[in-house]
């Protein structure tokens, strides 16, 4: 059953690791991501700090607080990165060395390079 002139709106923050919360909204037609936000709540529990550090998508890709939600748009809050993803996986391969890491690590005695 679909109620005309509402949108229905899933708006999801992650504020640690393992850790999700998710609140289903219903809000008018021409609602914005910073309508969504607030009538989320969500925020309530942060500082100003770790409002103002997290970003905003919508379905994964980056949006402005000004963007217009279609129904079924899930606004997503991201907070941020500890770490450039780059610099972990270069550290992390550093660590596990170049013989145990990769697409050919568990390579056959004997064997070609790449089979």
């Amino acid at each position: 059953m679909e109620i005309k002139g509402v949108l229905r709106i899933s708006v999801v923050l992650s504020s640690a690791p393992r850790e999700c919360r998710e609140v289903m909204l219903q809000l008018a037609v021409g609602s914005t991501v910073a309508h969504a936000i607030q009538g989320s709540g969500l925020l309530s529990g942060l500082s100003a700090a770790d409002a103002d550090a997290l970003g905003v998508g919508v379905w994964g890709r980056k949006a402005l607080l000004t963007q217009a939600l279609r129904d079924y748009d899930r606004v997503e809050l991201y907070r941020p990165l500890r770490v450039d993803p780059k610099v972990a996986r270069r550290e992390r391969f550093t660590r596990q060395g170049a013989k145990s890491a990769g697409l050919f690590a568990r390579r056959r005695d004997g064997a070609k390079a790449g089979y």
